[in-house]
């Protein structure tokens, strides 16, 4: 299947841009195609809900109470990036993402929980994609959310 390789490799960037995996010092970028991810220090103080997610992106997307997405990408075909974050402590927001967002249709397919970070790739609603959650390095209680979507094929 074409699009196993180039799953893989988002999947991995994904990873790589939102966990503690490979980060960088300040200044440096993450490298490939999540080199320009949004900035992940944002507090909810300060984060302004994007006006419009991209068409690309499943409507309804079941975020996590209080998540403001102060970030929406379109990366065409390798499929959309949101941020978010919220004020919901780590242990809600993985709760609500293997909860409610399963029983929304949007199904884990596989993933990684750790301590203070967790992703898992998902299936449902005509979309496939990642997402990713990790305490904020730099806003005390909050959660950092990113989600990937692209249509399914």
């Amino acid at each position: 299947m074409r699009l196993l390789p180039r799953a893989a490799v988002l999947t991995a960037a994904l990873v790589l841009a939102t966990t503690g995996c490979g980060a960088k010092s300040a200044g440096e970028k993450d490298k490939g195609d999540f080199e320009q991810a949004a900035d992940r220090s944002t507090c909810v103080a300060d984060a302004k809900q994007v006006s419009q997610l991209p068409a690309g992106f499943p409507k309804g997307f079941p975020f996590p109470a209080k998540t403001v997405a102060y970030s929406a990408q379109d990366r065409g075909r390798e499929g959309v990036v949101v941020t978010g974050v919220t004020s919901l402590p780590f242990k809600q927001v993985l709760a609500a993402l293997n909860g409610p967002a399963q029983d929304a249709g949007y199904k884990v397919t596989n993933g990684e929980t750790e301590e203070h970070d967790a992703e898992a790739n998902w299936t449902g609603n005509g979309f496939r994609g990642r997402w990713a959650i990790r305490e904020s390095a730099t806003c005390a209680g909050e959660t950092v959310i990113q989600v990937l979507a692209a249509p399914s094929q």
